[in-house]
């Protein structure tokens, strides 16, 4: 790799920003669930993210000089993408347990060296396949306090298929960030506008015939956890994640978001009196030290690079 191309390896402002967003998505979950059980998936999902095109309007301006056709091609498809990713998440979680889905959706941290070997043609360097099984490792000892905890199901399918989904996202955002001139906050607008008209879509479908549309709660918790969803865990978060994508490998990026678990841990822990046991806090330490491997920086020797980023 020529050195004017080599990116490096330490934490920089990138890294830092999806530790935040892991943090942010971290105690995402709570808010959620406590928002589909007021109002249905789908709906939910079309408001969250049509809050979050409003809110992000003014960002479209970019969108509309030269080469507006190619970034709205690149946005669409990525926010397809996504919409597809929260909706197996979303059903996802309702179908099966609270552990099983924080270990499934953290398998997207061992998918992705291998999407991005075949989606990138890029073989990530040794110690990235080694990182990402530390990392799911680490998930399975956080999600469950014994092997036997873990089983499959509809709503497990559903996590596996949106893990893999997140790890081609990642690979996608770095494959498509050279067709376009797109800031990272118009390409979150434009992705919110396609998944707010994706979900209101499918809900319409998915509604019994003559079916409507369920108001919003008038309630101050809805109203919070959705200003929290929409500024912090959409907003910032994929401003961040597009931010990053585009100056980072797909496995660092994967990597990272894989400390997501921990802060979901911490959380539910300090904040709503869950009990995590020793086994649970050990593989959080193990998917800590995997994101704090993957940061060093690379050793080469003449010629080569032995370990850190071979994207």
């Amino acid at each position: 790799m020529d050195s004017k191309t080599k990116r490096p390896a330490g934490i920089g402002l990138a890294e830092v920003m999806l530790l935040l967003v892991a943090a942010v998505w971290g105690g995402s979950y709570a808010v959620a669930k406590q928002a589909t059980q007021q109002l249905p998936v789908l709906e939910f999902i079309a408001l969250r993210f049509g809050l979050t095109f409003l809110v992000l309007l003014p960002a479209l301006k970019p969108l509309f000089g030269v080469g507006w056709q190619r970034g709205l091609a690149v946005g669409g498809l990525l926010g397809a993408n996504l919409l597809a990713i929260f909706v197996c998440e979303t059903f996802g979680v309702s179908l099966t347990t609270a552990s099983n889905a924080a270990f499934l959706i953290s398998l997207c941290v061992a998918l992705t060296p291998f999407v991005e070997w075949w989606l990138l043609g890029q073989r990530p360097a040794p110690r990235m396949f080694r990182a990402a099984g530390l990392s799911a490792l680490g998930a399975a000892m956080l999600s469950a306090t014994s092997p036997a905890e873990l089983s499959v199901g509809w709503g497990d399918g559903l996590m596996v298929i949106a893990a893999f989904l997140r790890a081609v996202m990642v690979c996608m955002t770095r494959r498509l960030a050279g067709h376009h001139a797109m800031p990272a906050l118009t390409l979150t607008a434009v992705q919110s506008g396609v998944m707010a008209l994706g979900a209101g879509a499918l809900a319409l479908v998915a509604a019994p015939a003559g079916g409507a549309w369920h108001v919003p709660p008038a309630t101050a918790s809805f109203w919070w956890g959705m200003a929290y969803l929409v500024l912090l865990c959409t907003v910032f978060a994929f401003f961040a994640q597009n931010h990053a994508a585009s100056r980072s490998s797909p496995s660092r990026v994967s990597l990272l978001m894989g400390s997501e678990p921990v802060f979901g841990a911490l959380i539910a822990a300090c904040g709503f009196g869950e009990r995590i046991g020793p086994w649970g806090w050990a593989g959080g330490l193990l998917i800590v030290c995997a994101a704090w491997w993957v940061t060093m920086p690379a050793r080469e020797t003449p010629g080569r690079v032995v370990a850190g980023d071979a994207a």
